[in-house]
């Protein structure tokens, strides 16, 4: 029999025990005590304000953080993708959310399927769509969760807030195969911005489609059981609505550097969790004064929402990516480096840095402890 060795990328970077100079680079690197502390802080924080916490494994594609999400208290994941669905029901994750409209029948089919041994939603927007999520769920013999997704303000995906959302809802409940178990209320693009009034603004506005999506509801004699949503940015605003029972943050378990650029409730820099995820990278060429390059650059970073901060020399820049390359300025930096000198990247968005990778490596006092995969990278389809 022919035994198929493991490609060179899924070859892991590290070995537990090794200390930081043995870590191959670029890895992807979890602080674990940063991690676990903002783990429990976030389940923490729902448990006092009365909301359930449905972590977004979007951001980490690895069920053994998803266990570890719900030993804290959370009562499943969501995710974006069928592959990522099928990576979480296959790691012992019995309750997953796909937050997102999936069509075609071979899609439908692995839905329908994952159903059958786990709990799985759904999002719809479009009546044929749940014609088409009954008869895969029909024909599965299996029945599936479904939430209409309404636009609260992003301008992405959702039908119109109010009675184009209730009739969608009747719609479901007319369809064999389906439970309407509510509505999908995720504003994204308020994630992001900084100012914290501005932010409350926003969430205010589409709490306000929630309750006119929720009375349309009522006219027909329906009602919503759970209004799920949500994210890091915004979730202080919807547990506090008591409009939504489901809070669907993701990034607060790494806090990417373009996250900690939010105002908190009092206007400082959003400090609530502590940055966990580091992209660990090796100094290769110093050959102009003031500058240096390392090893990372587009294929180890998620640079669409800004580059990464550099964690251990304050002062320092990382600018210029190409491919593999990235430049530090070090004009204003607290210190020089040295050539091979290892150094950790905060990445500037971590759900795309985190799909370039198949590991993390955990470490903990500067050593690694552990080695957790990461089955759901690539996971696109």
């Amino acid at each position: 029999m022919h035994v198929m060795s493991p490609s060179i990328s899924q070859i892991a970077p590290a070995a537990i025990g090794d200390d930081l100079d043995q870590v191959d680079t670029p890895a992807l690197m979890i602080d674990l005590d940063a991690f676990e502390r903002n783990i429990s802080a976030m389940a923490e924080t729902c448990r006092a304000a009365g909301v359930r916490l449905r972590a977004h494994s979007k951001t980490h594609k690895c069920p053994e953080i998803a266990r570890r999400q719900v030993a804290a208290g959370a009562i499943g994941v969501c995710c974006q993708k069928v592959g990522e669905a099928e990576a979480m029901v296959a790691g012992d994750i019995e309750d997953v959310l796909i937050t997102n409209q999936i069509w075609g029948a071979n899609k439908l089919a692995r839905v329908a399927e994952l159903a059958k041994t786990a709990r799985i939603g759904i999002c719809v927007d479009d009546a044929q769509n749940v014609a088409d999520l009954s008869a895969a769920a029909v024909a599965a013999g299996a029945k599936l969760d479904v939430y209409v997704e309404i636009d609260v303000g992003a301008g992405r995906c959702g039908i119109a807030p109010g009675d184009a959302a209730a009739d969608l809802a009747q719609t479901v409940v007319d369809h064999d195969g389906l439970n309407f178990a509510g509505l999908q209320a995720y504003h994204g693009s308020a994630q992001h911005i900084r100012a914290i009034n501005e932010r409350g603004a926003a969430i205010g506005a589409a709490c306000d489609h929630v309750k006119a999506t929720l009375a349309a509801l009522d006219r027909v004699g329906l009602s919503a059981k759970t209004v799920t949503g949500a994210g890091t940015g915004s979730f202080e605003f919807e547990a506090a609505s008591g409009l939504y029972q489901e809070m669907q943050c993701g990034s607060y378990i790494f806090m990417d550097a373009d996250y900690a650029q939010n105002q908190d409730r009092v206007g400082n820099p959003f400090a609530d969790f502590r940055h966990s995820l580091h992209v660990l990278v090796t100094v290769m060429s110093a050959t102009k004064p003031g500058f240096a390059v390392v090893d990372a650059g587009h294929k180890a970073l998620g640079n669409d929402q800004g580059m990464p901060w550099v964690a251990d020399i304050p002062g320092a820049r990382y600018q210029g990516p190409s491919d593999d390359h990235g430049t530090l300025a070090l004009q204003d930096a607290a210190r020089d480096v040295h050539l091979g000198e290892k150094l950790r990247l905060i990445p500037g968005h971590c759900d795309p840095t985190v799909n370039l990778y198949d590991w993390f490596v955990v470490v903990q006092s500067g050593r690694v402890v552990d080695l957790w995969e990461i089955t759901a990278r690539g996971a696109i389809r």
